[in-house]
């Protein structure tokens, strides 16, 4: 019971169904863009188990959970150089991997589940895949095409480097302690964008600023960097959940270009 309440306040639920973590685990690292592979709050091996049956994957394991880590340890899945007790949000992964291209794994703790997505891309150049379990409603949103009422900022900014597929739908009765709701497992993959085709940090500064306030049209979401004469143009009627990632890009340039 001391185990599961601690992961509880850690926002995390173990698996308990194989046969979902062998789904997971044949969804992650199959175009062979890595050997190097991750996996983000191992809990009580139930993803391991798959993972260590992959050759092709070199495999290490975080948590940040003493008690976790110590159950690892004495069941003696992993060797003792593969498991590290630490937070994953504060790994240096350019210098862990050694400049190596790696996949990040793992059914993630809910709470930061996002900003391991973040950190993933951070770290771009060398993460290469992505495939976890997420609660539902930020499995969609990640994914999510324009058009939708649950694109945001997530959803540009990861679709920006990242192909982004929905896997598939896991019911909560597959967990320990069961969640309240449902979750997810989607993918990343990095796709062939090296660089962005505008300045990156104005890139992202205007997709929060659109999405800041998502009800209005970026004419008015968007007014304090609008010169008149670019108000009137057609883009400004649209709100931002219409915009793909191209036309931010494109948004991005004209407001840079009426800088001067």
């Amino acid at each position: 019971m001391k185990k599961v309440r601690a992961k509880k306040q850690l926002g995390q639920h173990f698996l308990k169904d194989e046969s979902v973590a062998k789904q997971t685990v044949d969804a992650f690292g199959q175009n062979g863009d890595f050997e190097q592979a991750i996996e983000v709050g191992p809990g009580m091996g139930v993803l391991s188990k798959p993972l260590l049956k992959r050759k092709d994957l070199e495999l290490k394991v975080i948590d940040i959970d003493t008690e976790s880590i110590q159950w690892l340890k004495n069941e003696g899945l992993l060797r003792p150089d593969q498991i590290i007790e630490g937070d994953f949000l504060q790994l240096n992964l350019y210098e862990f991997f050694e400049q190596q291209p790696f996949g990040i794994i793992g059914n993630f703790p809910y709470n930061i589940s996002t900003q391991i997505l973040f950190q993933a891309l951070d770290n771009r150049n060398y993460c290469k895949e992505v495939v976890g379990m997420f609660q539902k409603e930020v499995a969609d949103r990640i994914a999510c095409q324009p058009g939708s009422k649950v694109y945001g900022i997530t959803s540009v900014l990861l679709q920006a480097f990242y192909d982004i597929d929905y896997l598939f739908t896991v019911e909560a009765e597959v967990f320990d302690p069961p969640p309240k709701v449902r979750s997810a497992v989607i993918r990343l993959r990095r796709n062939a964008v090296e660089k962005l085709d505008c300045n990156e940090k104005r890139f992202r500064q205007i997709v929060k600023m659109a999405f800041n306030q998502r009800r209005k049209t970026l004419r008015n979401s968007l007014k304090a960097l609008l010169t008149d004469e670019l108000k009137q143009e057609p883009i400004f009627s649209k709100r931002p959940e219409q915009l793909s990632v191209e036309d931010f890009i494109q948004l991005t340039n004209k407001l840079d270009a009426q800088r001067g």
